[in-house]
């Protein structure tokens, strides 16, 4: 089987780019990984090319319309390891996957749209292994019509602070877009 290596492209239009920041978070086959929020799939489809039918991707988010548009799309692309999750990740054990299970949780363009970001990112903790691994991605600023309102934009250096709180070590930042950020971190365990 021949490789292309995937090569990190700026991005010009001003969205996240997926396969590029997916490969920053290094998911080998047969991980566990979830992408909290799932939207419309940008980074579930390099993700489960990656893991190759392997392991178990889960797609969450709390609008319906949109996984059944993942399980769809999923279907036609032949992707058997991908499990739709419809849930409120404000609640606690929001996600229902069970304790310390995942190696990746991804948290794309989500903090800005919730009201309770503890909530999200307490979650992310409490099902990542103690060896997994948290990336989350969002919006660097308000970008007249494009991205979040700005009141609703959480910066870098608030996104920072929150996954800090939340029990996380930051391990790196990286730009994940001309409009985004990004922030890989590890749980850390009393």
């Amino acid at each position: 089987m021949q490789h292309t290596a995937h090569h990190f492209v700026p991005d010009t239009a001003g969205f996240a780019q997926p396969e590029g920041n997916a490969s920053l978070l290094a998911i080998q086959p047969g991980m566990s990984v979830a992408d909290f929020g799932a939207g419309s799939g940008a980074y579930i489809w390099p993700i489960a090319r990656t893991l190759a039918n392997s392991g178990h991707l889960f797609a969450i988010d709390v609008q319906q319309d949109l996984l059944r548009r993942i399980h769809n799309e999923a279907q036609k692309r032949g992707i058997t390891n991908l499990k739709i999750l419809w849930a409120d990740l404000e609640k606690p054990k929001g996600s229902k996957i069970a304790k310390e299970s995942l190696d990746v949780v991804l948290i794309s363009n989500l903090l800005f749209q919730v009201e309770d970001k503890n909530a999200v990112l307490a979650e992310a903790h409490r099902i990542l292994k103690p060896s997994g691994k948290l990336a989350v991605i969002d919006w660097s600023d308000s970008f007249g019509g494009m991205g979040p309102h700005k009141n609703a934009v959480v910066t870098k250096q608030a996104g920072a602070t929150l996954i800090q709180k939340n029990g996380f070590r930051i391990d790196f930042a990286f730009p994940a877009g001309a409009h985004h950020w990004g922030i890989v971190a590890y749980p850390m365990r009393i």
